[in-house]
C-alpha cells in the first residue's frame, strides 16, 4: 500500500523561524536518515532502513530534552546525525542559528567544541593507550582552548568540576570503575566549554547508585556552565528527573513531543501511555493500569502504511492505516501525532481521502484478478 503524507504542512509551520529565536539553542526541522539496503552479489540498493524519519523538535538553550523509546527507534541515530557524525538524508538542523549540515569542513571543525556527546560505554569510548590526563586534554591542545601555559592548570579545573582528582592524571583507564570511567567521558565534553551536549545514554551501564551520583554530577554542570543537554534513555523515571521537555519516539518518528511535567501528567498518544504505564512505583499497594502492547515492533525497513503504530494500537481506527498523522500542537508546547486529535473538518477531510484510496484498490484488485483469469 503506497504510504500518504498529508502533514508536512502542519510541522513546518509549527518550526517555521524557530532557528531565529534566540531562547531555542537547538531547531530539528523535518530530520530524516536511512540507511540503504544493498543486495549481497552486484551492491544494488534494494531498499532503506528508515531510522529517523521526518522528526522535528526544538530544545531551549540551557534546559535538558529527554529522548525515549524501545530499542531501536531511533534515538541514537538522531543524536549522531546532529552532531553530523553521521550524515542525513534530508532535513535541517540548527544548533546555535547555524545550519550543522551547511557548514563547511573547515567551517564544521571550528564549530566541533561547540557540540559534544557522551557515548553509552564508557570503557569503549576511551583509549586504552592514553592516560586520562592526555585523553581529556587532546582535543583541548588540538582546538587552542586555553594557551599552552595554562592547560595543565586548565584540565586540572575542569577534572575537579567532574570530581577527578589532580593524581589521576597519570593513570589509564582500566584503573578506574565504570562511574569513574563515565566521570572521564564527562570532562572530555566539558574541557572544549561545549553550548551543547548530547548524553547518549550515559548511565545505563551503571549501577543504580553510581547512576544518581552521574545523574546529579550532569545536572549540577548544568547550572554552573549553562550547558544544553539532549539526554537519550531507556529509563523514565532518570528522564523525569533531569529533563526538561521530553520526546518520544516510535519507529523512527517523533510520536509526542511536551515538557516533562505535562506528558507525565497526562500522555496523549497511546503509545506514550503504553511507554509510561510501564514505569514502576515503589509503593507495593499502587496497583499501575499496565497497558501490555500487542505483537512485535515492525521492521524499520518496511514499516506499515498510514499510522506507524496502528498494528499494536488499541484506539485504531480504519484512518490509521491509510494515512500518517499530522504532528501538529494539541496545547502551548505539548505536540502530537495521531488521529484522535483531528478536528471535524479535519477527520471528514481525511476519511473522504480514504475513500478514495480503498476505491482504488478495489478498482485495482479488480483488474489484477480479471488478468489472472484471462
Amino acid at each position: 500500500m503506497e504510504e500518504v503524507k498529508v502533514y508536512d504542512e502542519y510541522t513546518s509551520s509549527i518550526f517555521d523561524g524557530a532557528e531565529n529565536d534566540p531562547d531555542n539553542l537547538v531547531v530539528v526541522k523535518n530530520l530524516k536518515k536511512y540507511f540503504p539496503i544493498k543486495s549481497s552479489f552486484f551492491k544494488i540498493t534494494v531498499g532503506n532502513v528508515k531510522a529517523v524519519d521526518d522528526v522535528s523538535f526544538k530544545i531551549k538553550r540551557g534546559t535538558t530534552m529527554g529522548l525515549v523509546g524501545e530499542s531501536g527507534c531511533g534515538k541514537s541515530t538522531i543524536g549522531r546525525t546532529l552532531l553530523r557524525l553521521i550524515e542525513k538524508t534530508d532535513g535541517q538542523v540548527f544548533i546555535g542559528g547555524k545550519d550543522i549540515f551547511a557548514l563547511s569542513k573547515n567551517d564544521l571543525r571550528k564549530e566541533r567544541p561547540n557540540i559534544q556527546i557522551i557515548f553509552q560505554d564508557p570503557y569503549a569510548s576511551l583509549s586504552p593507550r592514553l592516560p586520562i590526563g592526555e585523553i581529556i586534554g587532546e582535543a583541548v591542545r588540538e582546538h587552542g582552548i586555553v594557551p599552552p601555559e595554562e592547560f595543565d592548570d586548565y584540565i586540572s579545573r575542569v577534572m575537579e568540576a567532574c570530581g577527578l582528582p589532580d593524581y589521576y592524571k597519570p593513570r589509564y583507564p582500566h584503573e578506574f570503575s565504570g562511574g569513574q570511567r563515565q566521570r572521564i567521558c564527562i570532562a572530555r565534553a566539558l574541557a572544549l566549554n561545549p553550548d551543547f551536549i548530547v548524553c547518549d545514554e550515559p548511565v545505563s551501564a551503571l549501577d543504580v547508585s553510581i547512576q544518581a551520583q552521574i545523574i546529579n554530577l550532569l545536572r549540577d554542570l548544568q547550572k554552573q556552565f549553562g550547558l544544553t543537554y539532549l539526554f537519550i534513555s531507556h529509563d523514565l523515571s532518570v528522564v523525569e528527573y533531569i529533563s526538561d521537555t521530553v520526546g518520544v519516539m516510535y519507529l523512527g518518528n517523533m510520536v509526542e513531543f511536551a515538557p516533562t511535567e505535562k506528558i507525565y501528567a497526562n500522555p496523549k498518544h497511546p503509545y506514550t501511555e503504553a511507554l509510561f504505564s510501564a514505569i514502576p512505583y515503589p509503593d507495593p499497594d499502587y496497583k499501575v493500569n499496565r497497558i501490555i502492547l500487542e505483537g512485535s515492533i515492525p521492521s524499520p525497513a518496511n514499516p506499515p502504511s498510514g499510522c506507524k503504530f496502528h498494528t499494536r494500537c488499541r484506539k485504531c481506527m480504519e484512518v490509521c492505516k491509510y494515512i500518517q498523522p499530522d504532528f501538529k500542537e494539541l496545547e502551548p508546547e505539548h505536540f502530537c501525532a495521531c488521529h484522535l486529535f483531528n478536528t471535524p473538518e479535519r477527520q471528514k477531510e481525511l476519511d473522504e481521502l480514504v475513500a478514495k484510496m480503498k476505491a482504488e484498490e478495489g478498482e485495482k484488485g479488480s483488474t489484477e484478478k480479471q488478468k489472472g483469469n484471462k
